[in-house]
């Protein structure tokens, strides 16, 4: 097969950003593990009626239906899932009868979205999603739970500072509708949605042109200047002078949540409640979150998500739920592509078996199979060129050690080709330090 160009959208990885893909992914395994979330896998298709249910995305779902397929065929109607949402809406539905609530799940996946491809946006993706899913009500608490689990995966992972911005849509709609104006909440909200998009004045006229007043336009975007790590927030929006029950409700949750985090933050994560959240999609209806990678600004939110109180709805019985998502493929590849991130070897092997001559394979061969059967990735050398030449090859590919069979007259030995150090070694009972065991990632400053 001749070369082809390749598909832009689609990101393909090196072997050792891979590794660091990998090593992601499984710090959040084990993170959403250690708080009970069960893991599920949705089918990579769904009926375009409910692919298309959201609006607004129609134009870059993926069709999918075979070559020659008539316009009767069974598989005529479906898409690829853009998203983790509306595939775990349907699952719900089509499993609420075996399922135990709260249901708690994270799910890894690709994603495909037909968008402009640009750092940060792919054709295909993948994304990480936690949530929990009610019966008829969900107490709030849950909404706590998810910022905590989520806060304490993000924590862990070698990325740049993460900060994560969480804003109550009970609070902002409240603080809409307590100023006392004809003026639609949801309307203005969406305006100031834009604010990153579009000029503060343009936001400001067309904050009058929905029926504001100019003094309540300005309080407006008095709210949106309000941003704090801790619960100070409360008495700079009082401050404003707007009172409404909703918003009072709203102004509760969110200090439960930031003050539950607060002990989660490091010097990689931090937390803070940021008035001008709002979040476009209008399902959303009381905690909304999105995080920034530091420096990286310009991906947009990496990490997003919030309550919503009517995720599927059968019949007499709705299921509201919150959750999260990380965009592992967003935040990931443009690291990859910058030099920022990898990992300290392509290949699981910590140990190179050298071979000293191809008659001498089946003894090399032993010596692996003695350190695999103790869980130790090895593999034998391909050639049995000159032991020098040997190491080279184990160095290309970071294998840190080199295991030299013994003969008659002298022990097996084993070499950490990284400081030199050699000492005899039985393959019984030699293990590598913990830290070489696995591929470790490996960060760079961007400043570097």
């Amino acid at each position: 097969m001749t070369g082809l160009a390749s598909l832009s959208g689609f990101p393909e990885l090196l072997p050792a950003q891979r590794n660091a893909e990998l090593s992601v992914v499984n710090s959040l395994v084990r993170t959403f593990e250690l708080h009970g979330f069960a893991n599920i896998e949705t089918r990579a298709v769904e009926p375009m009626e409910r692919l298309l249910s959201k609006g607004d995305i129609d134009k870059e779902v993926y069709l999918l239906r075979r070559l020659q397929a008539g316009e009767d065929a069974a598989d005529a109607g479906v898409g690829l899932h853009y998203d983790l949402t509306v595939p775990l809406a349907r699952y719900v539905l089509d499993n609420a009868g075996r399922l135990e609530f709260p249901f708690r799940r994270y799910q890894i996946q690709k994603a495909w979205r037909g968008e402009r491809p640009q750092e940060g946006r792919y054709r295909e993706f993948t994304q990480a999603d936690i949530d929990i899913i009610g019966k008829n009500e969900l107490p709030f608490h849950h909404d706590v739970e998810v910022a905590k689990v989520m806060a304490a995966a993000l924590a862990e992972l070698p990325l740049p500072g993460l900060r994560m911005q969480v804003n109550s849509r009970k609070l902002v709609e409240g603080f809409y509708h307590g100023l006392g104006s004809d003026a639609s909440p949801v309307a203005v909200r969406r305006i100031v949605d834009r604010l990153d998009k579009l000029p503060r004045a343009t936001i400001y006229e067309q904050l009058l042109a929905t029926g504001l007043s100019e003094k309540q336009a300005d309080l407006c975007l008095a709210l949106t200047q309000i941003r704090t790590a801790d619960t100070s927030f409360v008495d700079r929006v009082r401050d404003l002078g707007v009172k409404d029950d909703l918003l009072e409700t709203g102004l509760e949750e969110l200090t439960a949540i930031i003050e539950s985090c607060r002990g989660l933050s490091t010097d990689r994560f931090t937390m803070m409640a940021d008035l001008r959240i709002a979040r476009g999609l209008d399902y959303y209806t009381g905690t909304v979150f999105e995080a920034v990678m530091e420096g990286f600004e310009s991906l947009g939110s990496v990490c997003s998500g919030g309550r919503y109180d009517a995720l599927a709805v059968d019949g007499a019985t709705t299921y509201p739920g919150v959750g999260l998502c990380f965009g592992v493929s967003r935040a990931l590849v443009p690291l990859f592509g910058r030099g920022l991130l990898t990992s300290t070897r392509s290949v699981p092997s910590v140990v190179l078996v050298a071979l000293a001559t191809e008659e001498s394979r089946a003894d090399s061969d032993a010596v692996a199979d003695a350190l695999r059967h103790r869980g130790i990735p090895t593999e034998v050398a391909a050639t049995a060129l000159r032991y020098g030449k040997q190491i080279r090859y184990a160095q290309r590919r970071g294998i840190p050690f080199v295991w030299f069979p013994g003969d008659e007259s002298s022990a097996d030995s084993v070499k950490d080709i990284r400081s030199g150090e050699q000492v005899d070694a039985d393959a019984t009972a030699w293990s590598p330090p913990v830290e070489d065991l696995h591929a470790q990632v490996v960060t760079k400053d961007s400043s570097e």
